[in-house]
């Protein structure tokens, strides 16, 4: 018996999109701070969830700001939905206060750390292992958010210094003329005090409004906060970062009781591989379309699938 062509199509098109479509992802509200996105594998195991914290600035569930789109945690939400893992990523509170038009100026860091804890409140009875994956600033505040109730910890692109540190060294590499001034209002402000004397060329990083939440951030140590938590780690950093040197990373494993350490070669801040120059591995920010690193991610699911 012959069939019309366009049955034919039709039925390899229904097979392609029920081979593409091999997770659900379902929108939760945890509370008024927290919306984020579940993705549930088709061959779910119950077994694991990866709860996926954002880097700093108004960073979205998948990983970007109004002006850089690169889906970095969409793409490892995805990629852990293959290996029937599942993850929640959401929203930091910011960018629900943006898009409401209802922004928090006394907002802290925190405030922050206190979303993640909620977040592993609401999953906690609901999966045997939660394994908390920050990515730039959110491997702080998921140090900070481990308790009990959380089996294993990743560190994608996470410093090891306090991040007035931090700061320092990237404007010693990008701006040295202006680091002695910097130093100066870094001083005052890890004194618990605001000060407006500082480089208005800095104002993105010093403006008054912020300093409190800087403030309050750079009071954290990760080194000395990893070197206290027992459960098993994994520290990844590219050698291709422009925020966040490998030193960094190995600064954490250093002082971590149970971890493992990857350093992935031409792989950069949003884990990406980048063959090119620097400008090439800027415009990757703006380039959802590329791949994250394999040897990246197949460590990451080795390290989840052995907890």
């Amino acid at each position: 018996m012959k069939f019309p062509l366009n049955i034919i199509l039709c039925f390899l098109f229904l097979i392609f999109k029920l081979n593409a479509q091999n997770h659900t992802e379902i929108n939760i509200s945890i509370s008024e701070n927290i919306n984020g996105t579940i993705v549930k594998p088709a061959n779910e195991s119950k077994s694991n969830l990866i709860i996926l914290i954002g880097g700093s600035g108004p960073t979205d569930r998948n990983g970007n700001q109004s002006f850089a789109r690169c889906d970095v945690l969409k793409k490892l939400a995805h990629y852990f939905s293959d290996y029937g893992i599942s993850s929640f990523r959401y929203d930091k509170r910011i960018v629900t206060q943006i898009r409401n038009g209802n922004i928090d100026k006394n907002i802290m860091f925190d405030d922050f750390v206190n979303d993640a804890k909620s977040v592993i409140n609401f999953f906690k009875k609901k999966y045997k292992n939660i394994v908390l994956v920050g990515h730039s600033q959110g491997s702080l505040v998921g140090l900070l958010s481990i308790n009990s109730d959380v089996s294993g910890f990743i560190s994608l692109a996470g410093v090891g210094q306090p991040i007035d540190k931090v700061l320092e060294y990237q404007i010693s590499k990008s701006a040295p003329s202006l680091l002695k001034e910097t130093k100066e209002t870094l001083k005052i402000m890890k004194n618990g005090n605001t000060t407006e004397n500082y480089p208005i060329s800095l104002s993105s990083i010093f403006n008054i409004d912020i300093q409190p939440f800087m403030i309050n951030w750079m009071k954290y140590n990760p080194s000395d906060i990893i070197s206290k938590i027992s459960i098993p780690s994994l520290i990844i950093n590219g050698d291709k970062d422009l925020q966040v040197n490998i030193e960094e990373a190995e600064l954490l494993y250093r002082s971590a009781k149970n971890s493992e350490l990857l350093i992935v070669k031409n792989m950069n801040h949003v884990l990406v591989e980048i063959e090119g120059d620097d400008l090439d591995n800027a415009k990757s920010y703006n380039n959802p379309k590329l791949g994250l690193s394999k040897i990246a991610l197949n460590k990451i699911i080795d390290f989840i699938l052995n907890l």
